[in-house]
């Protein structure tokens, strides 16, 4: 999958094939989540668990990005999507690091870190992409020290929203249809009092199945076999 972000170039693809999930993460089953996750009760995220979190995301990018460079094909194989996501979120982690042990406990010194990494270190559209979703995600919970399902669902809606407004010319098939899904079932979950651990689970679910679904909304997909 590949976006034109505005004023850059980006990409995202997948193969549906020889595609072993990040490490925290099962295919089949029950499904774990980032070691952060467990800094949460069924009712409340902490918001400063979202440092493992991003640590999760990068190692997670890092076993897979010379898999996604190979199989990006639209909407041209320039190879480097997995290269420019990575880069990005290097650049998150390495704000992060420049926080001292009080910041890394202050929610909106944990946001504030991850929001300015994103936007300063965005590499290529990929990039520009993926740093509209984490700030989308994270800048709402910067005044709250842990987050409901509510609130998740509603800063995930705000990811996808930012990320699709971030893009020239959307093309459903995209990573932007796979970020609506997931709002869209984070937002109906929550509406229906689902706690936070079966939401998180459930909202994984949507986006595989939304990513699967991508070679039916954009043909090149399907013709190259990748989603």
């Amino acid at each position: 999958m590949r976006e034109e972000a505005r004023g850059t170039s980006s990409e995202i693809t997948i193969p549906r094939r020889e595609v072993a999930p990040p490490p925290t993460l099962r295919v089949a089953g029950t499904c774990s989540v980032p070691p952060a996750v467990a800094a949460m009760s069924a009712e409340r995220l902490e918001v400063t668990a979202f440092v493992e979190v991003m640590s999760t995301f990068r190692d997670a990018l890092a076993a897979h990005q010379d898999e996604i460079n190979r199989l990006n094909v639209f909407p041209v194989p320039d190879g480097d999507t997995g290269t420019n996501m990575m880069l990005t979120l290097d650049a998150v982690l390495a704000e992060l690091a420049g926080l001292d042990t009080a910041a890394l406990a202050e929610p909106v010194a944990v946001t504030g870190a991850i929001a300015k990494g994103s936007l300063m270190g965005a590499r290529g559209n990929s990039g520009v992409i993926l740093c509209q979703v984490l700030r989308g995600l994270v800048q709402p919970a910067a005044s709250m020290s842990a987050l409901s399902s509510e609130e998740l669902a509603s800063a995930l809606s705000g990811a996808a929203s930012a990320a699709r407004a971030a893009v020239l010319r959307p093309v459903e098939g995209t990573i932007l249809s796979v970020a609506d899904a997931a709002a869209t079932r984070a937002m109906s979950g929550a509406a229906g009092g689902e706690d936070l651990e079966t939401l998180l689970h459930a909202i994984r679910e949507a986006a595989r199945e939304a990513l699967w679904a991508t070679p039916s909304q954009l043909p090149v997909l399907a013709d190259a076999g990748v989603v």
